[in-house]
């Protein structure tokens, strides 16, 4: 358990930090609310008034893009530590990497084909 203090403390040090600070500008913030702050925002689409009648549809793009990044960003985050300890990993490694690559190629091949790429 003595190994771990040190991790726990961390952990502990940053949660206080998050409360503390959210804790504080709720209180000392400065509190203006105008018609254009409580609207919501939207990716910078102009939502329709509530009184239209009318439901709008969001272009779902905005968050395919934003899913796409994510799946290749998490593909470098595990990709970079198993470069760094590929030689100490022998067979297991690179076939754990090589089923890694496999999920995420699969994942690219179908936002591929859905036309997830497509910028028109």
């Amino acid at each position: 358990m003595n190994a771990y203090a040190p991790i726990l403390m961390l952990g502990g040090i940053a949660l206080a930090f998050a409360v503390v600070s959210v804790v504080i500008a709720a209180v000392i913030g400065p509190r203006r609310p105008n018609r254009a702050k409580l609207e919501a925002y939207e990716c910078g689409i102009e939502p329709l008034p509530a009184s239209a009648g009318l439901v709008q549809r969001f272009p779902v793009k905005y968050y395919l893009t934003a899913m796409l990044f994510i799946i290749f960003d998490i593909e470098i985050v595990f990709l970079y530590p198993w470069a760094v300890a590929s030689d100490t990993l022998g067979w297991f490694g690179i076939a754990a990497v090589g089923l890694f690559i496999v999920n995420v190629s699969v994942a690219y091949a179908y936002e591929w084909r859905r036309g997830g790429l497509q910028w028109d």
